[in-house]
C-alpha cells in the first residue's frame, strides 16, 4: 500500500472515530476533484457546490459503509457522480440518456506556432468547450465515459438504462461532437 493510501486510511479512521481534523483533512485533499466531477455533469458551479457539500455530508454519514475494496477517492467520487446524475434528473425530468464510445479528431488550423503540449492543450479546451454545447444527455454520457472512465455497463446503472440504449446514446453523442468539431474547425 503506498504511503498516500495509508494517510488516506489514517483519516477515514480518523473520521470514523469522530476526529472533525480528520475530516477536514479528507475534504481538503478530494474537494477539488470531486467539485470538478459534479461540475462537468449539471454545468452550473453553484449546483456542483452544492452536490460537492451533499455528497461529503453523505459520504461521512455513511462512512461505516466503506469497506476498503476501492480507495476512498473512488468511492467517494462514485457518490458524487450519483448524486449529480440524481439532481440533473430532477432538472431535466423526463429525458432518457443513451452511450456509445466516442473516437473524434481534432482539426486545429489556427494553432500555428504552438509546441504539441500547447497544441495537445488547445485541443482539449476546444473538445471541452464544444462538449459543453452538446444536448445534456449527449453531455452526461460523454464526461461518464470519456472524462470519469466508467465503461458502458456501469454508465447504463448508473443513468438507469439499458446497456443497448446506454452504447447507442454514447455512440450518438461522439457522432454528434465530431459533427460540431468539423464544423467549428
Amino acid at each position: 500500500m503506498s504511503q498516500q493510501n495509508e494517510h488516506t486510511d489514517t483519516l477515514v479512521k480518523g473520521c470514523l472515530e469522530g476526529k472533525q481534523s480528520a475530516q477536514l483533512a479528507l475534504y481538503n485533499k478530494y474537494y477539488k476533484a470531486m467539485y470538478n466531477a459534479a461540475l462537468r455533469i449539471v454545468k452550473h458551479t453553484a449546483e456542483a457546490e452544492d452536490i460537492m457539500q451533499e455528497s461529503f455530508l453523505n459520504a461521512f454519514t455513511k462512512l461505516h459503509t466503506f469497506k476498503g475494496e476501492v480507495t476512498f477517492g473512488a468511492w467517494l467520487k462514485r457518490i458524487v457522480i450519483n448524486n449529480s446524475i440524481y439532481h440533473y434528473r430532477k432538472q431535466q425530468k423526463n429525458s432518457a440518456v443513451d452511450l456509445e464510445e466516442v473516437m473524434y479528431k481534432v482539426e486545429d488550423n489556427d494553432a500555428v506556432g504552438i509546441d504539441s503540449n500547447g497544441l495537445t492543450e488547445l485541443k482539449a479546451q476546444k473538445v471541452m468547450e464544444t462538449m459543453k454545447s452538446l444536448k445534456n444527455n449527449y453531455r452526461v454520457s460523454l464526461t461518464l465515459h470519456l472524462i470519469e472512465g466508467y465503461d458502458y455497463e456501469e454508465i447504463s446503472e448508473i443513468m438507469d438504462i439499458s446497456y443497448a440504449n446506454c452504447r447507442t446514446t454514447i455512440s450518438r453523442a461522439k457522432e454528434s461532437l465530431r459533427k460540431k468539431l468539423t464544423v467549428n474547425a
